[in-house]
């Protein structure tokens, strides 16, 4: 595990000059030059990484990835969307990778680029999707898909060596080196390096002696050009060294798939619709086979799901996940309709004892309070609108979302090809193809298929051998009177309930292990009032609940898919007899890497496993398959990709049956 955030997370602090430039408290230094900084930009990072030149080179279907030190107010990100639009062909994409430490928050980010006019258009797309960016990495999304920035929050050398990536083109543009050394030393610089390859270019605008020997000690070839205006020299230079990898062979990133960029998904719930969107903004040709008649008719079918974050004060794998999965699809709401689709009326999750209390107190301490806010009785009662028997945790920017609404719009894209009704039984491979059968009727072929149908996948032979379980999960739903209206926010605490939804409040909900049955029961519509009593009595009072009949009360029951370890499984699929047969060595000392290479399936993947967080875990998952098959920067750390990684059950199996 990465080591935790040795300093709190903090927010930039800017003072601004008589001419209204943005200076760092922090660093008692300028963001960018007073007298010429869209020139400076331009002639640094993207004349002398040969952007123009590169960007006009690329074919549809390519990319070029661009890693930055120090995004501060996004100005160099934007001249190069805005060059990328100018000379880029349709079809070819551009991957900005970005780290910060102290982000701008939004009003000053929007002060410092209304400074530049020309780029107001893609300066208004960056502020409309600058919405819960919390430390770790951050993925958003432009252009449908042309443009993707992930940005990296926190420190620099510690989120660089968490990062998947191979990086094309690098910006380093931290403040000063004598103003800010960290930026600026040979570990970062060791870190580049093992993202870069030989074609692997680089631009910064200090000349300083010191940052050009050791870029130099890192395998960069760097040489001082004439600066611009004021600025006598800067640096430009490549990579002319060999990046070291050391990745264990059932990690690595399998062969792109040979052939047209044709993908099958089956299962059109959340994870599928998502896989589905990601692909299809990459141009891939999807088709989306569901055996019911409309998407989003299983576990993602719910009136009414809540962003529900179940973190670590220990920033444990799952916990990162959670954040990073958390903000994107936080700001893939923001597409929906609020209100009806979606509301960020916040979650709050009570302190219902002692050891919650003393949990949530950590949790408090080890996060921003612009994710979460620890809240004593009074000020909850307040958020909430409705009496309370305690304070608890709350989270600002969360919400309720209406699942279906959100399936809806991920799976609209022109490149997806919805096909109901239609239920694949098993897969087989003919030569460089995969084929979806439903006994003798062929449904679907294509170059990829990707398993999103929950726990149906383990009735497919590829992948029969997962360790995937149901869940049997029932919500009730009562119909909003009008004092149950106060309900202003999301409470939480064994269960939950939401405000109300077309005049209709959704709570919930069972977890039952054994049951393979979806028929409402009563027992269950019980559980879920008596879950409401534990929140506020008041509100069952309001509900009414007392003189309600839990056998007629309106419901719904699902199951939700989990895996052993409560981390989804996703990514791509080994053949799960020569993967034991290829490793079998690890049996005997866990700590061999063999150099066989994976036996994988190819161009087969699975997204699934999502528990009761898919709403967190499985849209970010869809950009995570996407970014194996397209061989682009990861959108989570290697660490967290891993501990998904479908192989992660075969590996523990060889290491615990040692003899």
């Amino acid at each position: 595990m990465p080591p935790t955030p040795d300093a709190p997370y903090q927010q930039a602090r800017l003072d601004w000059d008589e001419q209204g430039q943005p200076l760092s408290s922090q660093f008692a230094d300028v963001y960018f030059s007073n007298e010429n900084a869209l020139a400076e930009t331009r002639y640094v990072f993207l004349a002398n990484n040969q952007l123009p030149e590169r960007f006009a080179a690329l074919t549809a279907d390519q990319q070029l990835v661009i890693g930055e030190t120090g995004f501060g107010t996004g100005l160099n990100f934007l001249c190069a969307w805005q060059l990328f639009e100018q000379h880029a062909v349709a079809g070819a994409r551009l991957h900005f990778v970005s780290v910060e430490k102290y982000p701008l928050n939004k009003a000053d980010l929007q002060r410092a680029l209304a400074l530049w006019p020309e780029l107001a258009p893609y300066a208004e797309q960056l502020l409309a999707q600058y919405v819960a960016l919390h430390p770790g990495f951050q993925r958003l999304i432009f252009a449908d898909g042309r443009i993707v920035l992930t940005l990296l929050i926190g420190d620099a050398l510690q989120l660089f060596g968490q990062l998947d990536a191979k990086v094309d083109a690098w910006f380093l543009d931290g403040f000063a080196p004598a103003k800010n050394p960290d930026m600026w030393t040979p570990e970062l610089f060791a870190e580049l390096a093992r993202l870069s390859h030989a074609s692997t270019t680089l631009g910064t605008f200090t000349s300083t002696g010191y940052v050009r020997r050791r870029l130099n000690d890192a395998g960069f070839k760097m040489k001082r050009v004439p600066g611009l205006g004021k600025k006598w020299e800067v640096l430009k230079g490549g990579f002319i060294g060999t990046a070291e990898t050391t990745e264990k062979p059932w990690f690595a990133r399998p062969a792109q798939p040979a052939g047209p960029r044709t993908a099958i998904v089956i299962g059109a719930g959340l994870a599928g619709c998502a896989t589905a969107a990601s692909l299809a903004q990459r141009g891939w040709q999807v088709t989306l086979l569901e055996r019911h008649h409309a998407i989003a008719q299983e576990a993602s079918g719910n009136p009414q799901g809540v962003l529900y974050l179940k973190l670590s004060a220990h920033h444990t794998t799952l916990s990162r996940l959670i954040v990073s999965g958390y903000g994107h699809s936080r700001r893939l709401l923001e597409q929906l309709q609020k209100g009806q689709d979606w509301d960020n009326c916040g979650v709050l999750q009570l302190a219902f004892d002692t050891k919650e209390a003393q949990r949530q107190a950590q949790l408090a301490a080890a996060f921003p309070a612009d994710l979460l806010t620890n809240l004593d009785r009074n000020a909850a009662e307040a958020q909430a609108g409705i009496p309370l028997h305690a304070g608890g945790l709350f989270y600002p920017e969360a919400g309720w979302v209406h699942p279906p609404a959100l399936c809806a719009l991920l799976g609209q894209h022109p490149n997806i090809r919805l096909q109901l009704h239609q239920e694949a039984l098993e897969l087989r491979r003919d030569g460089k193809r995969w084929q979806a059968w439903n006994g003798e009727q062929l449904l679907a072929s294509a170059s990829v298929v990707v398993l999103a149908s929950a726990a149906e996948i383990k009735s497919f032979s590829q992948s029969s051998g997962l360790p995937l379980k149901r869940i049997r999960g029932q919500i009730s739903r009562l119909p909003a009177t009008e004092a149950s209206r106060a309900l202003s926010t999301v409470v939480c605490a064994e269960g939950y309930v939401a405000p109300a939804r077309l005049d209709e409040h959704t709570l919930g909900a069972s977890f039952d292990f054994n049951s393979d049955d979806l028929t409402l029961n009563s027992a269950d519509h019980a559980s879920n009032l008596q879950l409401l009593e534990e929140i506020s009595p008041e509100l069952c009072g309001a509900l009414n609940t007392a003189a309600l009949d839990p056998e007629y009360l309106e419901g719904r029951a699902a199951f939700r898919c989990t895996s052993p370890d409560y981390l989804p499984i996703v990514g791509p699929l080994a053949d799960a007899a020569a993967f034991a047969e290829a490793y079998a060595v690890l049996s005997k000392d866990a700590r061999q890497v063999p150099e066989t290479p994976c036996p994988w399936l190819d161009g087969l993947y699975i997204n699934s496993g999502h528990g009761s967080r898919g709403l967190i875990t499985a849209p970010l998952s869809g950009e995570l398959i996407a970014a194996w098959l397209d061989n682009e920067p990861l959108p989570v750390p290697a660490d967290v990709a891993q501990a998904c990684h479908p192989n992660r059950f075969a590996l523990r199996a060889l290491i615990r049956n040692k003899p």
